[in-house]
């Protein structure tokens, strides 16, 4: 008799998860989420490529003449890459739903605006 005195408690109370895609949590405090380069602080030395565990940044150039490509599919995000630049061009957000079908939409590149 008490299964049937639980499941009818359990029936009048709101549920426990949310409805992920429609409801989202907020991203705690210190979350690491996708990196992005600020082009116009970065002098392209190379030291967060360097740096990277898992080889997601590839710096094409060298220099002010230099352009990046993050590859997200590969990245840990461990952010070695914010830690070791010098200048502060690289910022953590707090996106996180990057998976998808297509790996093409899973890299991205920072180009100099000229």
């Amino acid at each position: 008799m008490s299964l049937l005195k639980e499941a009818l408690q359990r029936l009048f109370r709101k549920p426990v998860t949310l409805k992920y895609p429609f409801e989202k949590r907020p991203v705690p405090e210190g979350f690491r989420g996708r990196p992005v380069w600020d082009m116009r602080k970065c002098i392209g030395c190379g030291l967060c490529s360097n740096v990277c565990p898992s080889g997601a940044i590839e710096m094409v150039g060298k220099g002010l003449q230099s352009e990046i490509k993050h590859y997200v599919d590969r990245c840990m995000f461990c952010s070695q890459c914010v830690e070791s630049c010098p200048r502060n061009a690289i910022k953590m957000t707090q996106e996180y739903e990057l998976a998808g079908f297509d790996r093409s939409k899973m890299l991205y590149e920072y180009k100099r605006e000229i």
